[in-house]
C-alpha cells in the first residue's frame, strides 16, 4: 500500500510539473513572443516540465543502489540462519523482521507469503519481479533453483552473498574510478559552451561587419534589414551544444554507473546548462 502511494505522489508532481510547464509556455508565447526572453522562458518552462520525470529517474536509481546493498546485508543474515541447521524457508520468516532500508517491505511480503504456505520458489520470484534488480534477479534464480534441488544450500547461499559482495565493490571502485573522468566531462562541456558564446557573439558581428564593408555575402544582412539576422544564423549553435550535451551525458552515465537510463540525468543537466546560459546569454548580453 505505501508502495502504491508513494507511485501515486509522483504522478501528481509530474501532472503538477506539466501543468505548471503549460502556464508557463502558453503566457510566453503570449506575452514573450518576438522578444529578447522568448527563447530563454521557453526552455524554463519545457525543463519545469521535465523535472519531475528527472527526479523519478533519480529516486529509482538511488533505490536500486540502497537495494543491492541491503540484498547482500539480507543473503549474509540468510546464510548465518542456515548455517546454524534453520531451513530457508524458516531462515527467511526469522530475518523478515530486521530492517533492510527500501528493501524492508519486500523482505517483509517475502516471509508473509512464506508464512502462509506459498512454495519458497514462487515467493522469491515474486519478490525479484517487484523489485527488479537485474543483480537480484540473478541471485534469487540462484537462491530458488538451489532450494529446489537440496544438498549443503547453506555453500550455495554463501557463494551468492559473496558473488552479490563482489559486484557491489566492483560498482563501487569503477564509481569512484570513473569520477574524475566525470568531472573533466562537465568542464570540457563548460568550456565548449565559452568557445560557442564567443563565436556567437565576437566572431558572427565581425563576419557580418566585414560582408557589411565589403559589399559581400548578400544574404547575411540587407540595407532594408530583411537578411539573415545574427540571430538566425546563431541557432545551429545552440542545437550543437544541445546536442553535444545529451548524448556527452548517456556516455557518461554509460562510463560510470553502466547504465544508459543513469546517462539520463547528466543529459538533462548539461542540455539545460547549455540551453540557459545561451538563451540568457542571448537575452541579457
Amino acid at each position: 500500500m505505501s508502495i502504491k502511494l508513494k507511485i501515486g505522489r509522483i504522478d501528481k508532481k509530474k501532472i503538477i510539473g506539466i501543468i505548471i510547464s503549460a502556464a508557463i509556455i502558453a503566457l510566453d508565447f503570449i506575452f514573450l513572443i518576438g522578444d529578447k526572453l522568448f527563447y530563454f522562458v521557453l526552455g524554463i518552462g519545457v525543463i519545469i516540465g521535465f523535472l519531475p520525470f528527472m527526479i523519478s529517474i533519480v529516486i529509482e536509481s538511488n533505490k536500486e543502489k540502497e537495494n543491492n546493498e541491503m540484498f547482500l546485508e539480507f543473503s549474509r543474515n540468510l546464510v548465518e540462519s542456515v548455517k546454524a541447521g534453520t531451513p530457508i524457508s524458516k531462515s527467511i520468516i526469522n530475518v523478515q523482521d530486521k530492517y533492510y532500508g527500501s528493501l524492508t517491505p519486500n523482505i517483509k511480503k517475502l516471509g508473509n507469503q512464506i508464512s502462509i504456505g506459498i512454495p519458497v520458489k514462487e515467493a522469491l520470484s515474486t519478490f525479484a519481479m517487484d523489485v527488479n534488480s537485474p543483480s537480484i534477479t540473478r541471485a534469487v534464480m540462484l537462491i530458488s533453483e538451489a532450494e529446489k534441488a537440496g544438498g549443503e544450500i547453506e555453500k550455495i547461499l554463501e557463494s551468492v552473498a559473496k558473488s552479490v559482495s563482489e559486484m557491489e565493490t566492483l560498482k563501487k571502485e569503477r564509481r569512484a574510478a570513473i569520477y574524475s573522468l566525470v568531472v573533466q566531462g562537465y568542464i570540457i562541456f563548460l568550456i565548449f559552451i565559452i568557445i560557442m558564446l564567443v563565436l556567437q557573439f565576437k566572431i558572427l558581428p565581425m563576419t557580418a561587419g566585414f560582408a557589411n564593408l565589403g559589399g559581400g555575402l548578400e544574404g547575411i544582412t540587407s540595407s532594408a534589414g530583411a537578411g539573415i539576422s545574427i540571430e538566425r544564423l546563431s541557432l545551429p549553435f545552440l542545437y550543437l551544444l544541445i546536442a553535444q550535451g545529451l548524448f556527452a551525458g548517456l556516455v557518461i552515465g554509460k562510463l560510470a554507473e553502466g547504465s544508459i537510463k543513469a546517462g539520463l540525468k547528466h543529459s538533462f543537466i548539461m542540455v539545460i546548462l547549455a540551453y540557459l546560459i545561451t538563451t540568457g546569454a542571448r537575452a541579457f548580453l
